[in-house]
């Protein structure tokens, strides 16, 4: 039973406006027009640098090094944290790239995503796969030859399931999508504990469970703000399927369930009370939040006024509290 307890919607994935093929016939045109004139050698570099979604690399990395100052009980070796913060760099870039190379046919129809590299013509299709497999090689050898393979593997298995199992696979056949999906975006965590000790423990396994209960009701805010563009390409997100009451009610168990499990770590052992004490503060305010956005569903607020978006910021910087405590309190005990 699905912890959402939303039926899996499954929806064909022809976009509006002529369907799959009209967008891929743009995206050609695009990058034909664009190959007759001029890229400039500075626009195609920040092109490239665009495919591998930086934004979303920093986020990953706020989980990853934490989690080596927790394994270590202290401060790991710096050489260490830089082989794998690169490494890392390296292998969600060439995530990101293939995601933008499987969907291009639909980001030429959303308005958020009308801008990136294979939509303008900047990066030929072509060049994005052999930029995203190239990243991918790279990274996996990377992290086997000078972290360790169990690392690498992590790496790996993170990559390929971005890749295929979500945008493949989910993206466009279940509204269960980013509950699962998310899955890789937790792995980045487990990767940070394998780099210092070549092994697991219960500690990464929770701090697993805090980033996969964290990522619905990180995505699903944003998701309702920007619904019409994912039902105009027939992806079914929780909001394009379910009301926002539904949505809403979601978030609060998620949210929930996620600041429970983050408490974990300190009856276990692996943390102090410095960590207890910004969990249950960081905690108490995003479920503050995330009551207040059910309250204004209920209360059938649209627009502006639902302040959908509030708790999508806020969960950025909740997750960024919770892991730098997580480095801070081995060094307070």
């Amino acid at each position: 039973m699905s912890l959402s307890g939303v039926c899996v919607t499954a929806v064909e994935s022809r976009p509006a406006g002529g369907g799959t093929s009209h967008a891929l016939k743009a995206v050609g045109e695009l990058e034909s027009s664009s190959s007759r004139g001029q890229r400039p050698f500075g626009a195609r570099v920040k092109a490239f640098v665009a495919l591998t979604k930086p934004r979303i690399i920093e986020l990953l990395l706020i989980t990853t090094v934490p989690v080596m100052f927790l394994a270590q009980q202290g401060v790991p070796d710096l050489k260490l944290v830089l082989l794998t913060c690169l490494g890392g760099f390296l292998s969600a870039g060439g995530a990101n790239a293939l995601n933008m190379y499987i969907d291009r046919d639909i980001d030429a129809l959303m308005e958020r995503t009308s801008q990136r590299p294979l939509v303008t013509g900047m990066v030929s299709p072509r060049e994005c796969l052999a930029f995203g497999i190239t990243l991918a090689v790279v990274s996996t050898l990377l992290f086997g030859l000078t972290v360790n393979w169990l690392s690498a593997w992590l790496s790996l298995g993170a990559l390929l399931f971005y890749v295929v199992v979500y945008t493949m696979i989910l993206k466009r056949r279940t509204s269960q999508n980013i509950v699962w999906g998310g899955i890789a975006g937790c792995l980045p965590v487990l990767i940070g504990w394998s780099s210092v000790t070549n092994s697991m423990s219960w500690a990464p396994v929770i701090l697993f469970l805090v980033m996969f209960f964290w990522t619905p009701p990180h995505y699903w805010p944003l998701s309702m703000k920007v619904k019409e563009d994912y039902a105009r390409v027939g992806v079914p997100m929780l909001p394009v399927v379910a009301g926002n009451k539904v949505v809403a009610r979601q978030i609060v168990i998620y949210s929930w369930v996620m600041v429970v499990v983050s408490l974990l770590l300190t009856p276990l052992g692996y943390t102090g009370w410095f960590y207890t004490a910004v969990a249950l503060a960081a905690g108490g305010f995003w479920l503050w939040e995330a009551h207040g956005l059910q309250n204004r569903a209920k209360a059938e607020v649209t627009g502006a006024k639902l302040k959908e978006m509030r708790l999508f910021h806020w969960s950025i910087t909740y997750v960024s509290i919770l892991f730098v405590a997580v480095a801070v309190d081995p060094f307070l005990r």
